[in-house]
C-alpha cells in the first residue's frame, strides 16, 4: 500500500465517503481501513464522518487526502461517543482503486450504500461456484466494450459518474448497461444505454463525462441480451445528483450494490448420509451415493441436497455412535460412509467375495450400525495391508497429510489409545490423559510398534476424503448445492477436548430448555464452551472448522444458532435437561431478591420435598422411597440423602436397588418421579458464586412455587419474566455478533441457522443483519398465538420445510393425532370435511405445494415426505420413517430408505411429480442434461397445461 506521508495539495487528490444510514441517538459512523490515514484497521482512529439532511435521507460524509495511485481496503462501522464498535458492515471489504484518469488536486466522491449479510448472499460458493456458475466468461466482452466507450477530457463544469453495479448471475450474450433520462444514457432505451464492461468478481462498470447543468440524472440498471431480450431492474429510480454550491470538476463513484432483479428461490431435499440406499453399498449410504442422489435431484427440480453432520462419531464403539451430532473429531470424516470397493482398482477375488457376502448380510431394512463399522473396517484393513506402501508413499497423499496434519496425527493417536485401553475415557490413559505435542509425536513416530495402526487411520481418512471430494466436485458440475451440518457441541471424551481442553468447560452439559421437542428440556451431554478462551486468538478452532467443512460443501446448517447467542448450560451431574440456566446471563443477585422480600434461598433452592407430597406422589409405598432415598431433617420435611441428591447419582441407585430387587415398581416410574422431586425447586443457586440466582425453568409448575405467599409467587413470577425475556437481550445479541460474524467470514459457504426452540427477541434481528438464513418449520410456528406456520407468509431469507430430522414425518405427523388432523384441515385447508385419517398422495402434495409456493429462497423437503407424493412408497409404517426422537438421549439413529436411488432414479412418474411441483411454485431448478427438451418443441402452452392437469389431481382446496 502506499505511504500516504505528508501531503501537499497539488500532488495530492480528496477522497470523499458518502453513505447514507439512519443512526440512533448517540451513534455516529466512521470509515476505517488497511492504511494509516484510515487507521490501519484500528476503529479508534478511523475517519469520523459528518451527517447532513439531503431530504428525507440523513447522508453521513468525511474527507481524506491521498497521492495518486493510492489504494486501500476500508468499510463503515457504526460507534457509539466513545467510538466502540456497535455495528459493522457485513461481506467482503470494499476495495478502493483510485481511477487511472484523475489528476492531482482533483476529487472523487465514493457514494456507497451500506452492506447487510445479505447483500453477500449472491457471492456465497453456493451461488458463485453453483447455482449461479458460468460456463463461458463474461471478460471477454470487456475489451469491446470498453473500446466501445468514449474517451474523453475532463473539463471544468464537466463531472465523471462512475456506475458500478453487482451482477452475480447473467445469461451467456448478455450484458449490463444504463439506462436513463440523460441522451447518454439512452433517454431510457436500451439499445442506446451506457454499456457496461465486466471487471471480474461480479461487478460491472463503466464511465460517463456529464456536465453540471445535466444533474439530477435519474437511471436504472439493466441485462440486454444479444437477441433484443431485455431485463430492466426492479424498484424505483435510482438519482444522482450534486451540490449546486461547488464547481470544481470531480469524479463520482457510484457503488449501487446488486442490481434489484425478483430474489432467487430454488428447492433441496434432505436426507442423512447413513439412510440412503444403494446397490453398491455395505448396509449404509456412503459419499459416492451422492452422485445417484445428486441425479435424482437434478431430474426432480432440486438445486441443493442436504446431510447431516459426517464427522467420526467413534467414541463407544458401539450403536450409541450413531448420534451423529456427538463429534469424537470435527475434522474427520465417518469411516461409515467408506465405500471399500473404491480403495483399490486391484481387490483380490476373495476380498471381493468377502465384500459381496457382506452385502447381502447387511441389506436391512435399518441400519447395523456396529456390524456395519466392523465388516468395513476390516475390509479396509485387508486391502490396506496389500497397498499400503504404494498410497502412502504417492504424491496425492503427501499432499493431503501436508495439509491435514494438524488435526489427522492428534486424531490417529486417539483413535489408537481408545482401541488400546477400550475407552475414551481419557482419565483412564495414565500418563496419555493429558495431551501434549512431545507426547503425540512420539505415539505417531514411524519408529513405534504401532505406527502401521497409525498409517491405517491416515489411510482411512484419506480415502474418505477422496471419495467426498468426487460426489462433492460432481455435485459443483451438476449445479446442485450440497449442504452439510455444524454440530453445536462435541462429545466431552473426544479428540478435540483432548487436544483443547482449555475451550471448553468440562464440568458442564450443553442442552436445551422445554420445547416443543421436549417438555422435559433436552440434556445433550457436550461440554459448554469457554468463549473467553476461544476468543484469544479470535476464534482459531471455529473458524478450522468451517475451513474444513468448506472443502466439500458450498451451503451449511449452523446446528441450534441459538447456542451462539446463549447456551443452556446444565451441571454434569444432571440427566435431564430442565434444572439449567443460560450462559452467559445476567444473574438474580442475593441483594436484589432481597430487596423484593425475598430471602428465605435455603427454602427456595433446595428440593421442597413434603409428606404429603411424598403420599400424593407413592401412594402406599411413600414410607419405603422415604427410608430409601431421603432423611427427615424436620418433622414432616425430607431432603435427599447423600448418595443419591443428584439425577445422576439416582440414576446409579436405582441400578443397585434394582440388582438387589428391592424397588416395588419399574425402575424407569421411579426414576422419573424422583426426579420430579430433585426438580422441585424455584431458584437454583450459582455452584460458582452462592450469592447468585437462576429462576427455575416453568417454576410456576412446582409445588414449591405454589406453596409460597402471593406476594413471593407475584415477586417471583416478575423476576422470572425479566430474567428470560428481557434482561438478557442486550447481552446475548453482543455475544452472537463477536462470534457470528467469525464464523460467516471463515468461509464462502452459505450460512443457515436452525432457530427453532424458545427464541429470544434479539435473534432474529441478529440473523437479518448478518445474513443469515433462518428455518421455518410448520408445525413449530414462531409467531405466537399460532398452531400452524403460514408458508404464503414467511419472509424471503428463510428455508421453509413441512418436518425435520428431529420430529415425525409428515406422514406420521398427519396420522398420530385426530383432532391436530381436523384442526389442520379446517384452519389450513380451509374445509369443513373430514380429512383422510391417511396421509394420502393427495395429502403430500397439497403441503409440499404450499411450501413450494412460499416466499421462502428455499424449500427443502426430507426424502420420506417427498415419497409420500406416491402410494407405492407408503407401505411402510409411517413411525418407522422418524430419524431422531429427541426426547430419548440413547436413540438409535438407523433409518434406511426402503427404495434404492438407482430404482428412483427409474421412477420417472415420481421425478415429473415433484418436478412440476418446483416449477409450479415458481422456483429454479438446475438442467437436467438426461431431459429431452419437449417444451420447447410441443410450446409453453402445452407445458402449462400438463402442469395444469397436475395440479387438478389434487382433490384437496388450496387456500
Amino acid at each position: 500500500m502506499v505511504n500516504t506521508g505528508l501531503l501537499s495539495g497539488s500532488k495530492s487528490v480528496k477522497i470523499t465517503f458518502q453513505l447514507p444510514y439512519f443512526t440512533h441517538w448517540g451513534q455516529s459512523l466512521l470509515v476505517c481501513g488497511s492504511v494509516s490515514v484510515l487507521g490501519s484497521w484500528n476503529v479508534k482512529k478511523g475517519v469520523l464522518l459528518t451527517p447532513i439532511h439531503q431530504g428525507a435521507e440523513l447522508i453521513w460524509s468525511g474527507s481524506i487526502t491521498v497521492p495518486k495511485g493510492f489504494q486501500c481496503q476500508y468499510q463503515y462501522y457504526v460507534v457509539d461517543d466513545n467510538r466502540n464498535v456497535l455495528r459493522s458492515e457485513m461481506g467482503k471489504r470494499r476495495e478502493l482503486v483510485l481511477p487511472e484518469g484523475i489528476q492531482s488536486g482533483q476529487e472523487i466522491e465514493f457514494r456507497d450504500l451500506w452492506q447487510t449479510g445479505s447483500d453477500g448472499i449472491p457471492f456465497r460458493s453456493a451461488f458463485r461456484d453453483v447455482i449461479f456458475r458460468q460456463s463461458w466468461d463474461p471478460s471477454k466482452e470487456a475489451a469491446a466494450i470498453e473500446a466501445n466507450n468514449s474517451k474523453f477530457e475532463l473539463e471544468a463544469e464537466s463531472i465523471v459518474i462512475l456506475f458500478r453495479i453487482n451482477c452475480p448471475s447473467i445469461e451467456k450474450d448478455t450484458s449490463i448497461c444504463v439506462i436513463g433520462s440523460h441522451e447518454k444514457l439512452g433517454k431510457w432505451k436500451p439499445e442506446n444505454g451506457l454499456k457496461l464492461r465486466y471487471c471480474g468478481k461480479s461487478m460491472w462498470q463503466a464511465e460517463c463525462l456529464m456536465k453540471r447543468s445535466d444533474f439530477p440524472i435519474r437511471y436504472r440498471y439493466c441485462k440486454y441480451g444479444g437477441a433484443g431480450n431485455v431485463s430492466i431492474e426492479n424498484g424505483p429510480n435510482r438519482e444522482v445528483s450534486i451540490s449546486s454550491s461547488r464547481s470544481e470538476a470531480k469524479y463520482i463513484c457510484l457503488s449501487d450494490s446488486m442490481m434489484r432483479e425478483t430474489p432467487w428461490r430454488g428447492a433441496g431435499v434432505a436426507i442423512p448420509m447413513f439412510s440412503v440406499r444403494s446397490e453398491c453399498d455395505l448396509g449404509v449410504g456412503e459419499f459416492l451415493d451422492l452422485k445417484l442422489l445428486v441425479d435424482w435431484a437434478v431430474a426432480s427440480g432440486f438445486h441443493l441436497v442436504q446431510l447431516l453432520p459426517i464427522n467420526d462419531t467413534s467414541v463407544h464403539r458401539m450403536w450409541w455412535d450413531s448420534y451423529p451430532y456427538s463429534s469424537l473429531s470435527v475434522f474427520a470424516l465417518h469411516p461409515l460412509y467408506l465405500r471399500v470397493q473404491a480403495l483399490s482398482k486391484n481387490i483380490p477375488k476373495e476380498i471381493k467375495e468377502e465384500i459381496e457376502k457382506a452385502k447381502q448380510q447387511l441389506d436391512l431394512k435399518d441400519v447395523d450400525y456396529e456390524a456395519t463399522m466392523a465388516a468395513k473396517l476390516s475390509i479396509a484393513k485387508k486391502i490396506f495391508d496389500l497397498e499400503k506402501d504404494a498410497i502412502l508413499n504417492s504424491s496425492s497423499f503427501k499432499e493431503f497429510f501436508a495439509e491435514n496434519e494438524g488435526w489427522l496425527k492428534p486424531y490417529a493417536a486417539f483413535c489408537f489409545l481408545r482401541d488400546f485401553f477400550e475407552t475414551s475415557d481419557r482419565t483412564q490413559w495414565g500418563c496419555f490423559a493429558h495431551y501434549s505435542e512431545d507426547k503425540l509425536e512420539k505415539l505417531v513416530s514411524k519408529e513405534s510398534l504401532h505406527y502401521e495402526i497409525i498409517c491405517f487411520q491416515y489411510y482411512i481418512q484419506y480415502h474418505l476424503h477422496l471419495q467426498l471430494s468426487e460426489a462433492a466436485e460432481y455435485a459443483r458440475k451438476k449445479r446442485v448445492v450440497l449442504k452439510g451440518d455444524l454440530p453445536i457441541g462435541v462429545d466431552r471424551n473426544s479428540v478435540d477436548t483432548w487436544v483443547y481442553p482449555n475451550l471448553f468447560r468440562m464440568n458442564t452439559s450443553t442442552g436445551a430448555p422445554p420445547d416443543y421437542f421436549d417438555k422435559n428440556g433436552q440434556n445433550w451431554g457436550f461440554p459448554t464452551y469457554n468463549w473467553e478462551e476461544m476468543s484469544k486468538d479470535n476464534y482459531g478452532w471455529w473458524r478450522a472448522r468451517l475451513t474444513q467443512m468448506a472443502k466439500y460443501f458450498t451451503a451449511y446448517r449452523i446446528d441450534h444458532i441459538l447456542g451462539f447467542f446463549r447456551i443452556w448450560e446444565l451441571p454434569d451431574h444432571a440427566a435431564t435437561g430442565l434444572v439449567g440456566k443460560f450462559r452467559p446471563s445476567i444473574p438474580l443477585s442475593q441483594e436484589e431478591l432481597e430487596r423484593e422480600g425475598i430471602w428465605d434461598f435455603n427454602r427456595l433452592s433446595r428440593p421442597y420435598i413434603r409428606q404429603g407430597l411424598l403420599q400424593q406422589k407413592f401412594g402406599a409405598a411413600w414410607a419405603f422411597v422415604a427410608t430409601t432415598f431421603l432423611n427427615e431433617y424436620e418433622k414432616n420435611c425430607y431432603e435427599f440423602k447423600e448418595d443419591c441428591n443428584t439425577e445422576k447419582k439416582v440414576v446409579s441407585k436405582l441400578k443397585s436397588c434394582a440388582e438387589s430387587s428391592l424397588l416395588l415398581e419399574s425402575e424407569d416410574k421411579l426414576r422419573r418421579t424422583l426426579f420430579d422431586l430433585l426438580q422441585n425447586i424455584v431458584l437454583i443457586q450459582d455452584p460458582e458464586d452462592p450469592r447468585k440466582f437462576y429462576p427455575r425453568f416453568n417454576l410456576e409448575d412446582t409445588s414449591s412455587f405454589k406453596d409460597l405467599d402471593d406476594k413471593s409467587k407475584n415477586v417471583l413470577k416478575r423476576l422470572y419474566y425479566d430474567y428470560y425475556f428481557h434482561r438478557q437481550e442486550n447481552l446475548w445479541r453482543e455475544n452472537a455478533l463477536k462470534t457470528l460474524p467469525v464464523l460467516l467470514n471463515s468461509s464462502d459457504m452459505l450460512a443457515c441457522g436452525e432457530d427453532l426452540g424458545l427464541i429470544p427477541s434479539c435473534v432474529h434481528p441478529v440473523m437479518q443483519e448478518l445474513g443469515l438464513v433462518g428455518l421455518r418449520i410448520q408445525r413449530m410456528p414462531n409467531e405466537p398465538g399460532l398452531e400452524f406456520g403460514i408458508p404464503s407468509q414467511y419472509s424471503y431469507m428463510t428455508v421453509c420445510a413441512p418436518s425435520c430430522h428431529d420430529c415425525s414425518t409428515l406422514r406420521a405427523w398427519w396420522e398420530e393425532d385426530e383432532d391436530r388432523r381436523l384442526r389442520y384441515f379446517k384452519n389450513v385447508v380451509e374445509s369443513d370435511e373430514l380429512p383422510p385419517d391417511r396421509c394420502t398422495p393427495e395429502v403430500a402434495h397439497f403441503v409440499i405445494r404450499q411450501h413450494v409456493e412460499a416466499p421462502s429462497m428455499l424449500a427443502i423437503f426430507p426424502l420420506q415426505d417427498l415419497l409420500a407424493l406416491k402410494e407405492e412408497y407408503t407401505t411402510r409404517p409411517a413411525t418407522e420413517e422418524t430419524i431422531n426422537d429427541p426426547t430419548n438421549p440413547k436413540h438409535y439413529w438407523r433409518y434406511r430408505v426402503h427404495a434404492t436411488l438407482e430404482s428412483l432414479n427409474k421412477d420417472t412418474e415420481l421425478k415429473t411429480i415433484i418436478k412440476d411441483l418446483v416449477r409450479w411454485g415458481g422456483r429454479s431448478f438446475p438442467p437436467d442434461e438426461t431431459e429431452v427438451s419437449s417444451s420447447s418443441a410441443s410450446g409453453s402452452n402445452s407445458d402449462k397445461e400438463r402442469l395444469a392437469s397436475s395440479m387438478e389431481k389434487i382433490s384437496l382446496p388450496s387456500k
